[in-house]
């Protein structure tokens, strides 16, 4: 039986709407070696899972002959779909309408699906390829921006939201990712600035290529905005995927366990041999996270920003956990302005998602000199201080060598309420390393003997003995116990089994004052 007449006009309707931009502008979008909106979604989601909204939407502007360019769907394709079964809203700009520039009823697509998303609970993707504000619509695409921004801040802490920038984001439309949890760059065609080349010729005279001012590269190294980087959209797209397979829809559940053949008690003998006697020299920390975690899978946050300190998910016993740990093999670990503030980030989402926090510890302290402490290593290290002490998910620290001064009670000492602590027999707890503190204990008396050098070589040795070891803060409770390196995984595992229905509660009030 042939369709009706209405039933026709729909379809031909339907079929016009999901072009875009039309088919010159699609393929102009194919040789830049970009996907379109609707590419990328089908790539994203689940085979037909994809339930579109407002493809018929258009906008009202009428300024500057507006009224005579109408595409349906006005540059952004939103709706709902599944990925690996699980429900998430999504919105994909389509910078072949327009250069996807955002309108007022283009901001009113993605606060409609941001609402249902909050409501419902479930994630919300965002996959940015847009030209910035529409500037024939004036004021009404800033107030759509504006829309946009306020239910990114109402929706954090309660659902993930995850931004992929697969083309150019200018202007306000880059405080929206800024606001997501978690931003993803690809190496080719994606950018990011507030104001680009031409403007910063014209204000400032410096010349300036667009990739050097906000490319992927810039924003993954140096600014620490992107989160991760990717070399191209279908690795994008499948990042996104992997990402989810550790992260709850929402705030309210438990973060999804994925089934594991790696046995519990697995022994990770390598470790046993991984310090160095030498305490000076470096050592690589993911080959101890690599050992410890669920087949050796890590998922590392934040890759080449602030490398002393590395972030990222893991699972154990098939868990997803958070982990936060020092790099010795950079900058010997210390912490810095940096490192500070991608860890205390870090360990606020994880807070915020229920998602467990193991600490892997050598840390020789922050970083000094004139730099850091005029550009703020005191505020910025209180970030990180603040973020742990403020979690109230299960936290786990394991010292490995080095813990020193402030930085030992920053990176989750029992003393900001670690659920749990152990060490390593090669852990080194004390206000700093031996020879700088018999300078400052013993100078003196250096200097009234016979022979200054060795006798601080002899006090040197004393303190050592006195504190690089970790049974005089076991002595005093500070630390739960004593491991073999190669038991970690293992007792990490208990541990977080033994933590599983913790439950914990900080002093009522509307938000603390975390020193920004």
């Amino acid at each position: 039986m042939a369709p009706s007449k209405t039933i026709v006009k729909l379809r031909e309707r339907r079929d016009a709407a999901t072009l875009g931009g039309g088919e010159k502008r699609i393929r102009e979008q194919h040789e830049k070696g970009k996907l379109t909106a609707r590419e990328r979604i089908n790539l994203l989601v689940d085979p037909d899972s994809f339930e579109e909204f407002d493809l018929f939407v258009t906008h009202r502007c009428t300024n500057f002959g507006m009224a005579d360019q109408v595409f349906p769907g006005d540059g952004v394709v939103s709706g709902s779909a599944t990925i690996n079964e699980r429900l998430v809203y999504i919105f994909a700009q389509d910078f072949t309408v327009f250069g996807g520039s955002l309108s007022k009823t283009y901001a009113e697509k993605i606060c409609k699906i941001m609402d249902m998303a909050l409501k419902n609970g479930c994630p919300l993707i965002g996959l940015n390829d847009s030209g910035g504000a529409r500037i024939q619509e004036g004021v009404d695409a800033l107030a759509g921006y504006a829309e946009i921004f306020w239910r990114n801040v109402m929706a954090s802490g309660v659902i993930p939201q995850i931004s992929a920038v697969m083309g150019p984001c200018a202007g306000g439309a880059v405080y929206s990712p800024a606001i997501t949890d978690f931003i993803l760059m690809e190496k080719r065609n994606s950018y990011m600035f507030v104001t680009g080349p031409k403007v910063v010729k014209t204000v400032l005279n410096e010349t300036v290529s667009t990739e050097d001012l906000g490319g992927a590269g810039v924003h993954s190294s140096k600014s620490g905005v992107a989160h991760f980087i990717t070399n191209g959209e279908e690795e994008t797209l499948l990042l996104i995927k992997k990402l989810l397979s550790y992260l709850p829809s929402n705030n309210m559940e438990d973060p999804p366990y994925e089934p594991t053949h790696d046995p519990i008690d697995r022994a990770c003998d390598v470790l046993d041999e991984i310090i160095p006697e030498n305490p000076n020299k470096p050592y690589d920390i993911l080959d101890v996270i690599h050992a410890v975690v669920d087949e050796g899978e890590f998922l590392q946050v934040m890759l080449n920003f602030a490398q002393n300190v590395v972030v990222g998910f893991a699972r154990m016993n098939g868990f997803p956990v958070g982990i936060v740990a020092n790099q010795p093999k950079v900058l010997a670990g210390v912490l810095d302005i940096d490192a500070s503030v991608k860890a205390a980030r870090f360990v606020r989402f994880c807070d915020s998602f229920n998602i467990p926090l193991i600490v892997l510890e050598d840390v020789p302290g922050f970083l000094p000199g004139t730099s850091q402490e005029h550009n703020g290593i005191i505020r910025n290290g209180a970030k990180l201080l603040y973020a742990f002490a403020e979690a109230t998910v299960p936290k786990i620290t394991v010292i490995l060598r080095k813990a020193y001064g402030g930085a030992y009670c920053v990176m989750n000492s029992r003393h900001m309420r670690a659920d749990l602590v152990y060490a390593w027999p090669s852990a080194e707890i004390a206000v700093m390393g031996a020879k700088g503190a018999v300078e400052v204990i013993f100078r003196k008396e250096a200097q009234d003997s016979a022979d200054p050098k060795q006798t601080l070589l002899q006090r040197e040795q004393e303190y050592a003995e006195k504190f690089a070891n970790p049974y005089t803060a076991a002595e005093r409770g500070y630390i739960d116990d004593i491991i073999e390196p190669s038991r970690t995984r293992f007792r990490l595992i208990r541990a977080l089994e033994m933590l599983a229905n913790k439950k914990d509660s900080i002093p009522p009030r509307k938000h603390g004052n975390i020193p920004l």
